[in-house]
């Protein structure tokens, strides 16, 4: 009888729906149980530091690490499990790019406490408490990992075989990820684990193949989704002044998003060779915006369309900041 593969998962900093999305593969789930034991998972499994770091090394056939790295604890986590763990998979958007917690990376670790804790509206803190490294109670002593200074991806800190994107990754990509790593027929070391080509490409708004040849597209403005009064589900977005992000982000997540008559905002990532999501995106929106028009533009009026993109960073970078040029300039 051929010996079960051993498998592990861990959530570091993001917001639990990696985890969720392991279970989205619904009955597939039986097969990976029938070809692997799961043997360590934190959210589903009473798993103490103590008894990973018993673990032989590369005990693991496989790990698969989601969430960015925010604190001490995730780090040492992470150089934990890529010991521990023959496949590590970076998992996730969080762990591929640094994900929405990269976000804020704008500012420092005392920021972050101080708005959380101090200045945030919704709570109450009369006492004006912000949680510290260690405190004395009666009994012992009480501990939390710091906060690093800012959120990095996983592949900063330790060797990482394989990509996984996606907020969270598809149950599609899920699924034929563990397909191939249990019959071994894995890609080389260091592939993502999604489509080469655009989400563009898979658009139901765009002709498909066949059909008549795509126009080459003009952005007429520049809006946020509550200035127009009813989004065309059949007409691409940019195409409606709506900033999508389609153009420069893989595809692999079957669209659900734009089926849901709502503009991608790019959490699957870029494609091969393109390390500055949101600075493609810019070079994309100026390529194509008032492109009829762009000769008569004058300085006032482009700087009043740079003006209507009200958050840049939220926009062009919400999941891949940390790893973007502009991310490695704020360190």
């Amino acid at each position: 009888m051929t010996e079960k593969l051993k498998v592990g998962l861990y959530w570091a900093a993001s917001c639990g729906g990696c985890e969720i999305t392991v279970l989205d593969i619904d009955e597939k789930i039986l097969d990976v149980v029938a070809a692997a034991d799961i043997v360590f998972w934190p959210v589903a499994m009473d798993t103490k530091y103590e008894d990973v770091e018993r673990f032989p090394d590369g005990y693991m056939d496989v790990c698969f690490f989601n969430g960015g790295i925010r604190t001490e604890e995730n780090e040492h986590m992470a150089r934990l499990l890529r010991r521990k763990s023959k496949i590590l998979v970076a998992f996730g958007s969080c762990a591929v790019e640094g994900g929405v917690p990269g976000l804020a990376n704008v500012w420092g670790p005392d920021d972050i406490l101080r708005t959380a804790y101090l200045e945030s509206p919704s709570t109450p803190n009369p006492e004006r408490v912000v949680p510290q490294p260690r405190v004395e109670v009666e009994g012992g002593e009480l501990t939390l990992p710091r906060l690093l200074e800012k959120v990095r991806p996983l592949a900063d800190i330790v060797d990482v075989d394989y990509y996984l994107p996606g907020c969270p990754p598809p149950p599609e990509l899920v699924a034929a990820a563990l397909d191939a790593i249990v019959s071994g027929n894995l890609p080389p070391k260091g592939s993502i684990l999604a489509p080469t080509h655009t989400l563009c490409k898979d658009c139901p708004r765009n002709p498909s193949p066949g059909e008549e040849k795509p126009r080459i597209k003009e952005m007429p403005d520049i809006k946020r989704i509550y200035e127009v009064d009813e989004i065309d589900p059949e007409k691409c977005f940019l195409e409606q002044g709506l900033i999508c992000m389609g153009p420069v982000t893989r595809s692999g997540c079957s669209a659900r998003c734009i089926n849901g008559n709502f503009p991608c905002t790019g959490c699957m990532g870029p494609l091969e060779g393109v390390r500055d999501i949101g600075a493609k995106m810019i070079s994309t929106l100026g390529s194509i915006l008032m492109l009829s028009r762009e000769r008569e533009l004058t300085e006032e009026e482009v700087d009043e369309l740079a003006e209507k993109v009200k958050d840049y960073i939220g926009t062009f970078y919400m999941y891949g900041l940390a790893r973007s040029y502009i991310g490695r300039w704020l360190r």
